[in-house]
């Protein structure tokens, strides 16, 4: 099994080549028709980097919807609504300067991932950031990851401390 970096750089050459708007169009309309996600109300999900799935869309929806904030170790959850004020933080991605609220109103997180396998296991960025959040937390919320299906293999590497999540939608 390939190591966990190599694939890292495997899966940011794979992503790269995509077309990452029309696949996160799809990825939207799919998520759209979960029953899960119908039936949820506080919806945690992450501000897209370059090349990452972008699940943005899903603000027009009438629920309440939250960006995960570092700091420190921790992810805090922080509400977030279109045209709210955001900041770059020193991971380069973009943050709300809303007060943190309770994780445990979520319904859904959405996870980031570089890759997922057939049996729920996620690559993330290597920080461990939502494992320890999603280890941590007495969470009741359905994680969800949202990728390519491109980015999809047999078998990730894993080990205890990585959190595996709950359901993966894809384009297709």
């Amino acid at each position: 099994m390939q190591e966990k970096e190599e694939l890292r750089i495997k899966a940011k050459m794979i992503r790269n080549s995509l077309d990452i708007t029309t696949i996160s169009e799809c990825i939207v309309k799919n998520l759209l028709n979960l029953k899960v996600y119908q039936n949820a109300q506080n919806v945690m999900i992450f501000y897209p980097l370059k090349h990452e799935i972008n699940l943005l869309q899903l603000l027009e929806n009438k629920k309440n919807f939250y960006l995960p904030k570092v700091k420190g170790e921790r992810l805090l959850v922080c509400p977030y609504k279109n045209w709210d004020e955001l900041v770059v933080s020193e991971f380069k991605t973009k943050e709300p300067t809303t007060e943190a609220v309770n994780p445990d109103i979520l319904d859904i997180v959405f996870v980031p991932a570089l890759m997922v396998d057939k049996n729920f296991n996620r690559l993330g960025y290597g920080g461990g950031f939502y494992d320890r959040f999603l280890s941590k937390n007495a969470l009741n919320a359905t994680k969800i990851v949202a990728i390519a299906s491109e980015l999809i293999i047999g078998n990730l590497p894993s080990e205890s401390f990585d959190i595996k999540t709950d359901i993966v939608v894809t384009e297709k």
